[in-house]
């Protein structure tokens, strides 16, 4: 796997600081016995509070460094959590997987609109009925109506679980956290 921007950025420990507030209460609120994959986990910040929680985690992510971190302290700590290498736009959605976990991974940029609708029409059509698909995208009216015109076009009927505005304080900025049941 080619070296990549965040290689740099995983230097430092707990780059992304904590997981968003407003992401921990929604999670807490979930049965607990549900497997969630998180596509881009980067060094994890999700990944152990969510195991921690008693969730079975399974992260993804292109940095072998954030990965290599993940698998370093998930021994340390000794939770359970199943982590992969890969390009998330081309990562299949295990058929066990309950709950599809995307936080701060669309951005919706101009060069970067078919690509990832396409990512999301790809995790849309693989999650099994019943699943939750939840994203937490930097707060945009433009991002935000592109992502539900996504949803909206796919070929199944999605019920929104959970939509709000949350603060994230570390950088002084707010995220919309959608959750969707197909």
């Amino acid at each position: 796997m080619n070296k990549t921007i965040y290689d740099k950025h995983y230097l430092t420990m707990e780059y992304f600081g904590e997981p968003y507030p407003g992401l921990v209460d929604f999670f807490k609120g979930l049965n607990r016995n549900q497997t969630i994959l998180d596509l881009g986990c980067g060094q994890g910040r999700d990944l152990f509070f969510l195991a921690n929680l008693g969730f079975n985690m399974i992260g993804v992510d292109h940095s072998l460094v954030g990965i290599e971190q993940v698998r370093s302290r998930a021994r340390q700590l000794k939770l359970n959590i199943s982590v992969d290498v890969a390009d998330i736009y081309e990562y299949p959605i295990p058929p066990e997987v309950d709950v599809v976990l995307m936080d701060s991974m669309l951005h919706f940029y101009k060069n970067d609109i078919q690509k990832e609708t396409e990512l999301v029409n790809s995790i849309l059509n693989q999650l099994k009925k019943g699943g939750l698909f939840c994203n937490c995208l930097i707060k945009g009216n433009e991002r935000e109506m592109i992502l539900k015109k996504i949803i909206e076009n796919s070929r199944f009927e999605w019920n929104i679980i959970y939509e709000d505005y949350i603060e994230y304080p570390e950088n002084s900025s707010d995220y919309h956290l959608l959750v969707i049941e197909k």
